[in-house]
Parts: C-alpha cells; structure tokens; sequence
C-alpha cells in the first residue's frame, strides 16, 4: 500500500508518502509557514522524493485536529478532491494520537499529556502511556482549563504539543507530523467517504442572530 499523510493541524506542515509494497519507504516534506504554505507544492516534493506519480497512491490518511480549523480543512479539501478524481481511500486521525505517535519516535516514553490551544484560554488535553511498542490512551480528548492543565502535571507525567511551551515552560514541544500520521493509518482499516470527514472541535456551534433589517428610509413603519 501507498499512503500518503497530510497534517496541517499545527503551525509545521507536512506531508507524507509511505510505501510497504516492496522495501518499506517513507518521504516527509516539513514546512513552517501556517496559511503561507502551499499545499499542492508540498504534495508535489513528496511525491517526486518517492519517484511515485498521483496514479500510485492507493490511500490518503489526513490528521483532523485539534488544532488549525484553517490548516484541517484544507487538507480535508484536498482528500476529498483526491477522492473524487481517484477514487483513493480515506482516513481521518487524532493529531493528539499524531503528537504521541510523534513523541514515541522520539524517544520520549510513559506518561505524556497531548496539550493543544483551543483559544479563550482553554485547552484541548488527552493523556497517552506510550510504551516502544504501543500508545494507549488513559484519558478522552476534553477541553480543560489552565488550572486543570496545570494540575495534571503535577501528579500526571509531562506536557507535550506544538507549542505547550507557550504556556508551560516545563512542556516539551512536539509537532504532529506526516510520518508519524501514516505510520499510524497502516494500522487502521477504518476508511471513509469524504464527506464523512469532519475536524475534531468539541464546541458547540455558537450563532448570533442578527437583527431584522430596517425599513428603507430608516424610520417606524
């Protein structure tokens, strides 16, 4: 199988290709550049890395947040365009699993807190054990906030994220990246039509409606 990984959650981009037919292959493109970056080039240098054309690629995995709805859903766009041109196969994953995912080929193992912004000053927080051969998720996605991120380092292993250290210094950063997200989609059967993929983002849709408009001349009718 051939994935090819897009993860666009965080403020570093990537971009992926992952071979297992024959000997195994996998080629990142990284960029730092949030809206600036330009994902069809980047799609472009990975695949010209792999030596593969677009025809060869049988699935696209896309990391679906928490993170940047801006950066999600670009990726998302382009998978399902992707679909609908090819007729490849999808599948969305937790950037919160791509951060620890990320973590483990880092080297950084046991108790890790996955801490991503989630603006208003809250915080989107899971808890991973990651051993060398296996993550394993010990407490759900939830929005928290700073108090109880700060309370959960002090009983409950460490803090890792794109950018944690902004907030807790002690924090280790650690991007989701396209690697990391294919690695983890060979392990996963789940794939969906593209209009099944959606970003993770816990909120409610908040809605103000907005007055009636006023009558043409501006005064009581």
């Amino acid at each position: 199988m051939t994935i090819l990984a897009l993860e666009f959650s965080s403020p570093q981009r990537s971009v992926a290709v992952l071979r297992t037919d024959g000997p195994a292959m996998a080629v990142e493109v990284v960029e730092t550049g949030g809206r600036g970056v330009n994902a069809f080039g980047m799609v472009e240098q990975a695949l010209a890395g792999a030596k593969l054309e677009r025809e060869q690629i049988d699935a696209l995995a896309i990391g679906l947040g928490p993170g940047s709805y801006t950066g999600i859903r670009a990726a998302v766009a382009l998978a399902q365009g992707w679909q609908l041109a090819r007729g490849v196969r999808l599948l969305g994953v937790s950037s919160l699993e791509c951060v620890a995912a990320q973590a483990r080929a880092e080297k950084i193992l046991g108790r890790v807190n996955v801490v991503i912004d989630a603006q208003r000053n809250e915080f989107y927080l899971a808890t991973y054990e990651i051993t060398p051969d296996r993550l394993r998720e010990t407490a759900p996605l939830a929005i928290v906030s700073l108090s109880e991120v700060q309370a959960r380092t002090t009983v409950d292993g460490i803090l890792i994220g794109p950018e944690v250290t902004k907030w807790f210094p002690a924090g280790r950063t650690i991007f989701p990246r396209g690697a990391a997200l294919a690695e983890l989609a060979l392990q996963r059967g789940d794939f969906v039509a593209g209009e099944k993929l959606e970003p993770v983002y816990l909120r409610e849709a908040n809605f103000v409606k907005s007055p009636p408009r006023r009558p043409a001349g501006g005064g009581p009718q």
